[in-house]
């Protein structure tokens, strides 16, 4: 492991808005803010996921559009997450936080109706068919968002695959869940869309290179 990482991971224990936990953490202590997390940013404001955050750039991106909602960036990338934690102390954004663990664990963290909105943005598209249930956008994903997405709730997918999105299009029709915004080529019109204005790292590396970024917005009810 590179000096830089463990410098990261050293720091990332004194950053008081990030959660860190294992299976087997979550599975005996359980988690202090599940169901409470208005406690923890002392507020009714709506809460917004963003889940495989990596350096965390939509989470304190959509926190600095949005102070009177709270976000929470996910992943299970440590180093790269501490990028966000960083930005987000030094820019003194109390409506962030992170949790580092895998998204597989994410419903022991929030309870029924806890959450507003969530974000997925340009997650491992796990082509292999062997990989297909390890999709974010997949059937066993969306069910456990559903544990805790509210009822009106929305997810929003950002991706540059072409395999991932042509799949999430196939899984939503096949769940009859609405779909309330698609673009096959998010950056070729002309509509004033937030979502355009908070360009990763990779995703401008990506539109550099000539791809094509695709966006969805839908419900899971």
């Amino acid at each position: 492991m590179s000096k830089n990482k463990l410098e990261r991971f050293a720091e990332n224990l004194t950053f008081d808005n990030l959660f860190q936990y294992s299976y087997e953490r979550i599975q005996k202590e359980g988690f202090p803010f599940k169901g409470r997390w208005h406690e923890f940013f002392n507020n009714d404001n709506p809460l917004v996921l963003e889940l495989g955050c990596g350096k965390g750039e939509y989470t304190v991106g959509l926190a600095r559009a949005h102070r009177d909602m709270n976000f929470i960036g996910v992943d299970i990338k440590g180093a790269r997450m501490w990028v966000g934690l960083k930005q987000a102390r030094e820019e003194k954004l109390d409506n962030v936080a992170f949790i580092r663990t895998r998204i597989e664990l994410i419903d022991n963290f929030f309870d029924k109706n806890e959450v507003s909105e969530i974000w997925v943005t340009f997650p491992d598209p796990q082509p292999q068919k062997s990989r297909e249930r390890k999709r974010l956008t997949g059937p066993n994903f969306l069910a456990r968002y559903r544990n805790f997405l509210k009822e009106n709730g929305v997810v929003n997918l950002k991706t540059d695959s072409d395999l991932l999105y042509e799949f999430t299009l196939k899984t939503l029709h096949d769940a009859n869940y609405p779909v309330y915004c698609q673009y096959d080529n998010l950056y070729d019109n002309d509509d004033d869309m937030e979502v355009k204005s908070i360009r990763t790292f990779y995703e401008q590396m990506w539109l550099d290179m000539g791809l094509t970024i695709k966006y969805l917005r839908f419900g899971i009810r």
